[in-house]
């Protein structure tokens, strides 16, 4: 099942420094660990914003929900996120 997933970072201010290079660097290779796995199919910044807009492959929202809170910086988003299905009109639909 396909979610598109919408996802805010808001990192606290007065973090230490050096905890937050940890944590960002954490994420990057949890991030690129799952798009590896073949879970996280698609992955884009938002201009702008310290913000991405993701597609995730998984067999339920439980699921998606388990590897949304394995990420290092989940305690500091705000995530939304909005279950897929195929459209009538896509053109791969049509084979």
């Amino acid at each position: 099942m396909l979610f598109h997933v919408h996802m805010e970072v808001a990192l606290p201010h007065d973090l230490d420094p050096e905890r937050r290079a940890a944590l960002i660097a954490e994420e990057k290779s949890r991030a690129l660990e799952l798009q590896r796995s073949g879970v996280w199919l698609h992955l884009w910044r938002i201009v702008g914003e310290y913000a991405n807009i993701s597609v995730f492959d998984m067999d339920s929202g439980d699921d998606l929900h388990a590897v949304l809170s394995s990420l290092p910086l989940f305690p500091y988003m705000k995530i939304d996120v909005t279950p897929l299905a195929t459209h009538p009109s896509d053109l791969r639909a049509q084979a």
